[in-house]
């Protein structure tokens, strides 16, 4: 947990494909920024895939290491840069599938107040529901 003004923070950092479903999910400090926290989860992006992500992931450092690793990087450039990346705001629609993914785990009440203080604890408490709620043969992804 990382503290800060409000008190004690949590971040869930989510990696989703194409179907909403979660393929990897990170915890870090309320405080710690998203970019540096992203690095790790995305060692499993290869070559000729397309990483989504909103503005708090938009870093140098970040369109590099996807550039070299063959992705294409559709990151909503930050408001002040001066010199901005391609980016698609086709593509990026799409991103609402990660905010559904979030969506639908806020709806366990254990993960959305966040009951545990072990991030080990509260990590499995996250994973869980969203297993559940994914392998479920109920939910279906929404086709376009």
């Amino acid at each position: 947990m990382g503290r800060s003004r409000g008190g004690l923070t949590t971040k869930i950092h989510a990696l989703v494909d194409a179907n909403g479903l979660p393929v990897a999910l990170k915890l870090t400090e309320g405080q710690a920024h998203d970019g540096r926290s992203a690095a790790d989860m995305l060692q499993g992006l290869g070559a000729g895939q397309i990483l989504i992500a909103d503005r708090a992931y938009d870093s140098d450092l970040l369109r590099q290491n996807m550039t070299a690793r063959g992705v294409f990087a559709n990151i909503k450039p930050l408001a002040r840069r001066l010199d901005k990346p391609a980016f698609s705001p086709f593509l990026y629609r799409s991103r609402n599938r990660v905010e559904r993914f979030f969506n639908k785990l806020k709806h366990f009440r254990a993960v959305a107040t966040r009951y545990e203080k072990h991030a080990a604890n509260y990590c499995v408490r996250a994973r869980t529901p969203a297993s559940a709620c994914f392998s479920s043969s109920s939910w279906k992804p929404k086709t376009s």
